[in-house]
């Protein structure tokens, strides 16, 4: 259908000029990567012609991210202790405070840690009073200095492991008192929602100081404000700033732009890929955005100018870029069109974008009416 309107555009084209119609065929056709037109037919067709100049161009750095949590925002709860989880007190959706109940584990991690204990316990009692005893006998010059001294590094070695056993016994207890308990309270580290749950009744888990392969069981946060971590090339870089706003688009919702700041740049790449991290901070209210949404980030850095030609003049050919310029008259004073490929960047955003070859500065494009005269071709 568009491929007919452009013929029946460019036949009335022709048409609006009987008078030129003979002298056409008189004087042949125009080859076949040309377009000759009368000066009146040129500005029927309402074609604008502007020399090629430098052009401001830039203005956004456009990448591909990847939507992820705050990370001062969010919380990937493992269990401490290998055991089967008895009882599941929170669910997805569910919002909850430092120190609330997660889930409920049967271990026998805690009965061994308590045991551990009560030993420890009993040992650093007997190796107190043996090193008391040892110290009276010496100092009524009834006991050996050997002696002492062996009471004396039992005693201390007693106190460690008493030390030890407690520290272990209080990280399990989570603080709380619940001696020779065989149950293990899993609670939120954070306040937050659960946002996900990947453990069931029944479950077997590992602890992740057992050296066996352990699972996130929780993931407590908030969605209210999320990063995208942005891969910004070598040769941009530089253009990149801490603060530089950016307009993030995802596949969910393509008709909305979220808007950010970006506020770390890596000051390393990644040697693979020659890409630097930059992470750009984003509100996130509705909760539309979720973390491993692929994301369009466009950065606004400064222009700079150079040789540019505007999004108009473009026509895209299969696997070619081409644009119709003007290259002089015709032997009976046509005006000459010719079509030729260039070679644009289209990495950066913005109306204009910067000629790499093909078309050199001061040569008259067609920015209006390109797509009218391919019709013609």
């Amino acid at each position: 259908m568009r491929r007919f309107k452009i013929l029946l555009a460019c036949l009335a084209l022709l048409g609006a000029c009987p008078e030129h119609a003979g002298r056409h065929r008189a004087m042949g056709d125009s080859p076949l990567t040309e377009v000759w037109l009368w000066q009146d037919q040129a500005t029927a067709a309402k074609l604008v012609i502007e020399p090629l100049a430098p052009q401001p161009v830039g203005g956004l750095v456009v990448t591909s991210g990847r939507v992820t949590f705050d990370d001062l925002k969010v919380a990937h709860v493992i269990s401490p202790v290998t055991g089967r989880v008895v009882h599941i007190e929170a669910q997805p959706g569910q919002r909850v405070n430092k120190g609330d109940t997660l889930a409920v584990i049967d271990s026998p991690d805690m009965g061994s840690a308590f045991s551990d204990l009560q030993k420890a316990h009993a040992e650093y009692t007997n190796a107190e009073k043996d090193f008391k005893r040892q110290k009276e006998l010496y100092d009524v010059h009834a006991g050996s200095q050997k002696d002492l001294e062996a009471a004396q590094g039992n005693f201390s070695k007693s106190k460690a492991e008493l030390d030890r056993a407690k520290k272990k016994a209080h990280l399990l207890s989570n603080g709380r008192a619940n001696m020779g308990s065989q149950s293990y309270t899993l609670r939120a580290p954070i306040a937050g929602e659960v946002i996900a749950r990947n453990v069931n009744p029944g479950a077997e888990v590992q602890g992740q100081y057992t050296g066996g392969s352990v699972i996130e069981l929780f993931t407590v946060g908030e969605l209210d404000t999320v990063w995208v971590m942005a891969d910004v090339f070598e040769m941009d870089v530089g253009r990149v700033k801490q603060g530089t706003e950016c307009m993030v688009k995802v596949v969910a919702y393509p008709k909305r732009a979220f808007k950010g700041i970006a506020d770390w740049v890596s000051d390393t790449l990644d040697p693979a890929t020659r890409t630097a991290k930059v992470r750009c901070k984003l509100d996130n209210p509705d909760r539309d955005l979720k973390p491993e949404m692929y994301a369009t980030a466009a950065l606004a850095v400064d222009r700079q100018r150079a040789l540019a030609l505007p999004r108009s003049a473009l026509l895209h050919l299969g696997d070619q870029t081409m644009v119709f310029i003007e290259v002089g008259k015709a032997p009976d004073g046509r005006l000459r069109f010719e079509r030729r490929p260039v070679s644009v960047s289209e990495e950066l955003g913005g109306d204009y974008l910067p000629v790499i070859r093909g078309i050199s500065a001061g040569e008259r494009v067609v920015t209006v009416g390109a797509v009218l005269l391919s019709g013609m071709l």
